[in-house]
């Protein structure tokens, strides 16, 4: 994956506005069906106890290893690809706890900014058990960054934590080809009121002449989708 000159982080008015890739979705095909967030109970957290919703995804470099998209793989079984859904619905006014299980690998990111936890409870996520509050730039394999242009009909919401790369040598599983062991990020973030927002990866490993972040980087049900907040 080649290096590019990447995205940009800039302070307007005292506050960080972040350059993003795909917003709009452009290349997007139909929605999958909804991946739904199960509600356990609540938690304590700094705006109180809320109830506590779990999501759980995986990022692979193909999608070979799931039938997230259909026979035969889907129309691109060479696309790197989050499963099962891209289509995510968190209940409003909660604390969502996000688990993903990285199975590809990656390099230096094109910007760094990404390569920091940015909004999630406490300003950290766990990797491998672990609390981390970034990933060597040099190591990052894809990242979910959840956001939307501001708007005044719903709560504003960022959200973006680096998964860390498998590294090359890593043992694989001899039936699958993937990672045997591979990193299991989680982190926690607050929703507020109803709204619609979108997440994607930042780390540009898809195609096209620009920035590397067309075919599976700006293709709903791939590495792009839509978080609702009901």
């Amino acid at each position: 994956m080649p290096k590019i000159i990447g995205l940009g982080a800039v302070v307007i008015g005292g506050a960080a506005v972040v350059t993003l890739a795909g917003t709009a979705l452009a290349h997007s095909t139909s929605q999958p069906p909804a991946l739904v967030a199960t509600v356990q109970g609540t938690a304590n957290t700094p705006q109180g106890t809320l109830p506590h919703a779990f999501l759980k995804l995986a990022t692979w470099p193909d999608s070979m290893g799931t039938d997230a998209h259909g026979a035969n793989f889907g129309a691109h079984p060479d696309w790197v690809t989050y499963t099962p859904s891209t289509t995510l619905q968190v209940p409003q006014h909660a604390l969502v706890t996000v688990t993903i299980t990285q199975y590809d690998g990656g390099e230096r990111i094109t910007n760094p900014y990404f390569a920091t936890v940015h909004g999630t409870v406490g300003g950290v996520a766990t990797e491998d058990g672990k609390t981390i509050t970034s990933v060597n730039p040099d190591e990052v394999g894809h990242t979910f960054t959840l956001h939307m242009f501001p708007m005044a009909t719903q709560d504003p919401l960022f959200v973006s934590v680096p998964l860390h790369a498998d590294a090359d040598d890593a043992p694989t599983d001899p039936n699958t080809g993937y990672p045997s062991s591979p990193h299991v990020i989680s982190f926690s973030f607050i929703t507020g009121g109803p709204g619609r927002y979108v997440f994607q990866c930042e780390f540009p490993c898809g195609d096209g002449y620009y920035a590397k972040f067309g075919g599976p980087m700006s293709t709903q049900s791939y590495m792009e989708g839509t978080v609702a907040v009901v």
